[in-house]
């Protein structure tokens, strides 16, 4: 929701207007002096929408605010133009509507455009996050980053490395949602304070990071690369096993860690559905942008979701800290899934995190079953693994 700022008005003034903490106003209005506000100035209340009302006979301001629960002001502040000598019945008011449900869809197949549908949502109601376009992949589609609070230390997730993976974007930006509205109101999740994790902890997640993939498995070829794919699915037009990204390389085996191991013994050599490690390491501009990120960055801890077999994978090569058996034991106590220190694995981007950082690394393989998971498995995944979403912050 956006107000016109007037004179004397401060971000103090309406974090107490509206009930939000100042920090997050402040982070929604980057541009502005909080304390000194020009008239005029257009500000961004988070967690907020404005809602149109129409005046009933024997209304006004003041039985409005009261039955909203909101002050009398907020109204004002929301209607300058309105002259109260011309409200009548059928007068049209503007008044702030508390943002208290979900804004994201994630119960449903969950391809690009929703992810993008989704992002525009949250970016409207909760407009202190940062929406970061990292780059394109092979079919130009932007891979999205959400970076989320204020603090030092920085923890990174993903979301749909492999394409028949998809339920773990949905999954994720369900978590951001619910995150967000927390923080926003004062709310807790599973008896957690919320606000003190934005103070403390930068978030990055990319949701979505093969999203030529996950477009192909949930809506069929793009025309652009129609018989590409089918001839690399061995002419078949059920794309539901495919992994890789469009250009038929495997993502989560294109990292230098022990890369030519893979090469070796994968035994597809040239591109298919699944496992292919591609001709060179980093050949793929999606494993491009994720490196990028990792090194830039230089995050404390990562978290990669998969699908599927309720356990993770939390080192490798022995060059894991200590920090990761605590983490480990942690995770596995909260959501039961098997804790698995090594797997005769390489190229994968926790192995390369580990390895190149030396800092916690994880793959969290999500649910039970065969890929793609079906959607009925999404409120198990989400209960069972929340406790790791919320662990990997406050830990």
């Amino acid at each position: 929701m956006e107000v016109v700022a007037r004179n004397g008005d401060t971000l103090s003034y309406y974090s107490r207007l509206f009930m939000i903490p100042i920090q997050l106003l402040i982070d929604s209005n980057s541009a502005c002096n909080p304390e000194s506000l020009k008239k005029g100035d257009c500000i961004k209340i988070p967690g907020f929408e404005a809602e149109t009302l129409h005046l009933q006979d024997g209304d006004a301001l003041w039985k409005i605010a009261g039955n909203r629960n909101i002050s009398v002001d907020s109204l004002l502040l929301l209607n300058q133009e309105l002259s109260m000598k011309d409200m009548h019945a059928g007068t049209a008011v503007i008044a702030p509507k508390r943002v208290m449900q979900k804004s994201v869809d994630a119960r449903k197949k969950y391809d690009s455009q929703a992810l993008r549908n989704d992002l525009e949502k949250l970016k409207e109601h909760f407009p202190f996050i940062q929406i970061n376009i990292l780059g394109k992949s092979v079919l130009e589609n932007d891979i999205y980053e959400i970076r989320i609070g204020r603090g030092s230390r920085k923890v990174h997730m993903n979301g749909s490395f492999h394409a028949n993976e998809w339920i773990t974007s949905a999954i994720l930006m369900s978590y951001v949602n619910d995150y967000l509205l927390a923080v926003t109101n004062g709310g807790k999740i599973n008896n957690l304070e919320t606000f003190p994790i934005y103070q403390h902890v930068d978030i990055s997640i990319v949701p979505m990071v093969n999203p030529d993939g996950v477009d192909l498995v949930l809506n069929g070829p793009d025309e652009r690369v129609r018989d590409k794919v089918v001839r690399i699915n061995e002419g078949s037009m059920d794309f539901t096993g495919w992994k890789a990204n469009i250009n038929g390389v495997d993502l989560n085996n294109q990292f230098p860690a022990f890369w030519e191991i893979e090469k070796e013994r994968k035994e597809p050599k040239s591109p298919a559905p699944r496992d292919y490690p591609g001709e060179a390491p980093l050949s793929e501009p999606e494993a491009k942008i994720m490196a990028k990120l990792a090194e830039e960055r230089k995050f404390n801890r990562m978290i990669a979701f998969h699908t599927q077999g309720k356990e993770f994978y939390w080192g490798y090569e022995n060059f894991e800290p200590s920090e990761s058996a605590m983490l480990a034991n942690e995770f596995a106590r909260l959501s039961g899934y098997k804790a698995v220190q090594n797997v005769d694995s390489h190229a994968g981007y926790k192995d390369w995190f580990i390895q190149e950082f030396r800092q916690p690394g994880f793959t969290l393989e999500l649910g039970k079953g065969i890929n793609p998971l079906p959607l009925s498995q999404f409120d198990d995944i989400y209960k069972d693994v929340l406790g790791i979403f919320l662990a990997s912050l406050y830990l």
